[in-house]
């Protein structure tokens, strides 16, 4: 019994004071991230011919920095905490400029929009796995 419980308790001797299961969340999260956007980001940049518009450059070498830092996330995923707050906080504005207004009128279903709302909904896996009180002690 000690051993699940010791998942749920704060942890000061290892990790701060973060719970362990919240560190392998987090660990979880950075992983899936660099696998799955890493994979798509790296072969779209790679495999891409012509000339890069700006605003898409942008985008691709945002999320390419994004998805490479995310492996370190998972060797220390207390440091790289502010990129989880990134991606927490980029993903709900997207889903509150975007979405939102499409789902209100009910235009959301069949548009182009629907498919990335789906990817970013998962936004709810790294809000439960960032320690918050951690984050903001830390941080501010």
């Amino acid at each position: 019994m000690k051993t699940f419980l010791y998942f749920f308790k704060p942890d000061f001797e290892n990790y701060e004071g973060v719970r362990p299961i919240q560190i392998y969340l987090l660990r979880v999260v950075f992983a899936l991230t660099f696998m799955f956007v890493g994979t798509n980001i790296w072969i779209a940049i790679f495999s891409h011919q012509g000339d890069w518009q700006p605003m898409e450059a942008v985008a691709f070498s945002v999320w390419a920095a994004y998805s490479t830092l995310s492996l370190l996330g998972i060797i220390r995923p207390l440091t790289l905490l502010a990129i989880v707050a990134f991606e927490v906080f980029y993903k709900i504005v997207w889903l509150l400029l975007v979405v939102l207004p499409l789902w209100k009128t009910s235009a959301l279903e069949g548009s182009a929009v629907e498919g990335m709302t789906q990817e970013f909904l998962w936004v709810v896996l790294p809000i439960l796995a960032m320690p918050w009180g951690f984050f903001f002690k830390g941080f501010f």
